[in-house]
């Protein structure tokens, strides 16, 4: 089994309680891993070796900290097949996602902030030709970075990448059910030449960690990505401190079908942004709304192509669905189902029992069938809290003033997608829709140059291209007087 020590100053340390917890393969119930569980202590030696790393790290050039992150994402493309096994052992995603879409985008994130670092410019403004004045953007020193268990090592370096590319040195601290990616990420750091505390990881309960790093004197800013109670405890936390903060949280997106979309591929991607990764990622469209006059089609296809889903082993390349990440959000999401049938609504495919399987190396796993439901009110539970598991309601509409009202009655406003072939009808409601991010017709598609993250409960900031890179450094203007006839 594995051991998971800090990665602190370019090497491993163990915890200074000597703690470790159990990381569980949540597709057998089989320890997988023993991972540290730190304290202050650990911290504080992490955020001192990025204090000291920063103060060289900060002379390097954009050029050499390109070449370095390039050199990091194609190590990790180099050991793609073993991140990905890691990964799906570890969340219960099926290998072939990781593989394909995971990993891939993760070494993704290190190349692009990489051509990022070198092209990362500023303004000048000169004014009556007498004076001039230009802007820099120069590193914060040490910031932390504190990532979710869903997709653990694509959000990780989604934060990582930025924050290095622009020059500073980093504490992070990964998901604590979701930490072997992390771990082997940190075994070829030395082989890129990154140099010592440039990156540093700490492992252990978000609970004894986030307010330690996030109120730690010598932490500029931190990005968190998680759940909204986390983010409005961090954001209650830093704000008399005056650090730069940024917080990617839930989503309860809608999905708005019309009558006059092509139908087939309407199906078949919302299939996809209902139940990839089990549900469990923060874009996934949880809430589907569709024009009554095709309510009734769209609702038999959708249901026949969602119970074809094949749930098993993740490491099986035929299956769609594998595990959720532990029993207990197995638990949380079978008591959201439970709930909604209790208050009158009609499943049509799925159950709000457990999926088991004779298969003995199964048999513990935490295992849910991809369930709809129809027949439920927009303001309740299911509709308005995040679920974050295979689960999705249906729900008709009459006119785009009601889709539209449906689709923002929640608290969140992170994404949101918009199937019709009336171009005008598009532009109208993406810009009436409370999200951060509308996908016409499409679903998923991202271009690391524009800008990510969510309206109301959703967050706060915005990450992705300039704007990661513009909030891990700090903007500074320099006028310079050259008039010289006075």
């Amino acid at each position: 089994m594995i051991k998971i020590d800090n990665f602190i100053g370019g090497n491993f340390f163990p915890p200074s309680t000597g703690d470790y917890s159990i990381g569980q393969n949540p597709s057998t119930g089989e320890a997988f891993y023993h991972l540290a569980s730190s304290n202050e202590a650990d911290v504080n030696h992490a955020v001192l070796e990025a204090k000291q790393a920063f103060t060289s790290w900060v002379k390097v050039s954009a050029s050499e900290r390109s070449c370095k992150l390039n050199k990091l994402a194609n190590l990790i493309l180099k050991n793609s097949d073993i991140f990905a096994k890691y990964e799906s052992q570890d969340s219960g995603k099926p290998y072939h996602l990781a593989r394909t879409l995971d990993i891939p985008r993760s070494a993704r994130n290190f190349s692009f902030f990489a051509s990022a670092a070198t092209q990362f410019s500023s303004e000048c403004h000169p004014v009556n030709n007498e004076s001039i004045n230009y802007t820099l953007r120069q590193p914060l020193g040490v910031v932390v970075c504190i990532s979710p268990w869903n997709l653990p090592l694509y959000l990780l370096t989604w934060k990582l990448a930025p924050a290095i590319a622009a020059g500073n040195c980093v504490v992070a601290k990964p998901a604590n059910i979701t930490s072997a990616s992390a771990y082997l990420l940190t075994q070829l750091v030395k082989e890129s030449g990154l140099p010592n505390g440039v990156l540093n990881i700490v492992y252990g309960s978000g609970r004894k960690l986030g307010n330690v790093l996030c109120t730690h004197g010598d932490v500029k800013a931190v990005s968190f990505t998680g759940g909204t109670e986390t983010g409005v405890s961090i954001a209650k936390t830093l704000a008399p401190s005056f650090k730069k903060y940024s917080l990617e949280l839930g989503g309860k997106n809608a999905a708005i079908i019309f009558s006059d979309c092509d139908l087939k591929r309407a199906v078949a991607t919302t299939v996809k942004s209902s139940f990839t990764n089990q549900g469990q990622i923060c874009l996934c469209t949880p809430r589907i709304l569709v024009e009554s006059s095709i309510y009734n089609k769209f609702k038999k296809e959708f249901v026949k192509l969602v119970s074809e889903l094949k749930v098993g082993d993740p490491m099986d390349r035929s299956v769609d669905l594998g595990a959720v990440v532990s029993l207990d959000q197995r638990d949380k999401v079978l008591k959201h189902i439970s709930n909604a049938k209790s208050a009158g609504g009609n499943i049509l495919c799925g159950s709000d029992s457990p999926l088991s399987f004779s298969n003995q190396r199964l048999k513990n796993g935490s295992f849910l069938r991809p369930t709809v439901i129809e027949n439920i009110p927009m303001e309740s539970s299911i509709n308005q809290e995040e679920v974050f598991g295979p689960v999705v309601t249906i729900t008709p509409f009459s006119s785009s003033e009601e889709a539209i009202e449906m689709a923002n009655q929640s608290d969140f406003g992170l994404a949101a997608t918009i199937w019709t072939k009336d171009v005008s009808r598009a532009h109208r409601l993406s810009n009436l829709i409370d999200a951060g991010i509308v996908w016409i017709n499409n679903w998923m598609i991202r271009d690391l140059r524009t800008p990510f993250g969510g309206m109301k409960k959703s967050g706060f900031g915005r990450e992705g291209g300039l704007e990661a890179m513009r909030f891990f450094t700090e903007t500074k203007n320099v006028c310079v007087y050259y008039n010289d006839e006075q």
